[in-house]
């Protein structure tokens, strides 16, 4: 394959998720993605400074699941903290945070 069709095939996905800041929020975060989107293949992706966490289509974060994972309670917008990046589209709710693409590729 050659190096444009490469990148093309990495950017021609529907993988959704955030890039979280490295530490125990991003933990918490993995956590979450793994136990709040059960028949999901959550893939992680650990550079050291961030951990790309993503899936196809869809995850959502539930606050209470953060809260069991760190151990303490947790506010959503508290996410953002972290949150260098993000993979598709993204609605924030007090309870909860959905990525998600509404086109597939």
């Amino acid at each position: 394959m050659s190096d444009t069709h490469e990148i093309k095939a990495r950017h021609s996905n529907n993988r959704v998720g955030p890039v979280m800041r490295a530490g125990e929020l991003a933990l918490a975060v993995v956590e979450a993605a793994r136990e709040d989107n059960p028949d999901r293949d959550i893939r992680v992706d650990d550079k050291r400074a961030y951990l790309r966490i993503d899936t196809d289509d869809e995850m959502i974060l539930r606050r209470e699941t953060i809260e069991r994972a760190l151990g303490r309670p947790f506010k959503m917008n508290d996410l953002e903290l972290d949150l260098s990046s993000f993979a598709g589209r993204i609605e924030t709710l007090p309870d909860q945070v959905r990525f998600y693409f509404i086109k597939h590729i």
